[in-house]
């Protein structure tokens, strides 16, 4: 059967969902353009023609995974209610759930960034976006006077370190550390961050 034409914008979204795809599933050393273009029925010249390195295909699968994911961050974020409940609700999507494939694509990405600068960069950009949308509702919270915080930045900065460092211990190593007491842990630390009580949280 005939494959639909798909514009140039359409193709370059389907590449890189697949490339997304297969680095969750071989890792991003054991990725080869092959690898997406035989999922889709392609040739390794037409992925080719629109990444030209599998580096530069790696980097752009990853910002397209993260763009995802900031998009709906960003989404949690403008909900109408109170900035404590947008800021734990942000908290906790974050941390893994189920077979935590996002986590897995990103540990994946913190390793292949030690070598890859063009990956490095482009973690480093969205790792910023990502703190920077923290600090703004927390800034937000402070000026209507839930809480007090004289350093939103650094706040976000001590919250995306621990979720991330959480993160890799429950993707890493199956059984330690259940889900219940990472998200009582991330309460925690984000009522104390915010000088509020637990019960704040979801009052």
């Amino acid at each position: 059967m005939a494959r639909v034409r798909l514009s140039v914008a359409e193709r370059r979204e389907e590449l890189l969902r697949a490339a997304v795809e297969q680095i969750e599933v071989r890792g991003v050393a054991a990725v080869r353009i092959a690898d997406v273009a035989a999922v889709l029925g392609v040739s390794n010249a037409l992925v080719l023609y629109h990444f030209s390195t599998k580096e530069k295909l790696v980097a752009a699968a990853f910002a397209h995974a993260a763009e995802a994911d900031l998009a709906h961050l960003r989404k949690l974020l403008s909900r109408r209610t109170s900035a404590v409940r947008r800021l734990r609700a942000a908290v906790r999507w974050y941390a893994p759930t189920g077979q935590a494939k996002g986590w897995r694509l990103w540990i994946e990405g913190w390793a292949a960034s030690l070598r890859d600068p063009a990956l490095r960069n482009v973690a480093a950009d969205l790792d910023q976006q990502w703190k920077a949308e923290l600090a703004e509702v927390i800034e937000e919270g402070a000026a209507a006077g839930e809480f007090h915080c004289d350093d939103p930045m650094s706040v976000a900065w001590r919250l995306t370190a621990l979720l991330d460092g959480l993160a890799v211990q429950m993707t890493s190593y199956a059984g330690p550390l259940s889900r219940a007491t990472m998200l009582a842990w991330t309460d925690e630390a984000l009522a104390r961050e915010l000088g509020v009580d637990r019960a704040a949280l979801t009052a």
